[in-house]
């Protein structure tokens, strides 16, 4: 598989770890796969994160958070920009997720932050992912 998009990569890991109930999921370690796991914890997404060095690249590895029923807590995981098509959004464009349930991952000048942070701080930026 080739990894020309690594985000989605991690997306589509997270989201195959959810449906079969996994623990905990191992992603390649990125700048950008660790702020987006921290807004997922911040969020409520998942129940944590541990960077892990591997001699290599290193190793992101996601604690996966279920509710009391053993259900997922993420129904869903959507790649909104991609790298054939890049999707940016201002401010006061940015999608509300599910009616504000879920939430956008947004690229920004001041690092990746969640749709309410980056409304909060009036910039906008490319539209990662959203997540519900």
């Amino acid at each position: 598989m080739s990894m020309t998009d690594p985000l989605a990569d991690m997306l589509t890991r997270i989201r195959n770890a959810a449906m079969v109930k996994f623990e905990s999921v191992e992603i390649p370690l990125s700048k950008m796969k660790t702020g987006v796991a921290e807004i997922l914890k911040k969020e409520g997404f998942i129940s944590g994160y541990q960077v892990e060095n591997d001699g290599v690249q290193g190793v992101l590895r996601i604690e996966m958070k279920y509710d009391q029923n053993h259900m997922n807590v993420i129904t869903n995981l959507k790649r909104v920009s991609k790298p054939g098509r890049r999707i940016y959004v201002q401010h006061d464009e940015i999608p509300k997720v599910m009616s504000g349930l879920g939430i956008s991952i947004i690229s920004t000048s001041r690092g990746i932050v969640s749709d309410r942070d980056a409304r909060a701080m009036k910039i906008g930026g490319e539209l990662l992912c959203e997540v519900w």
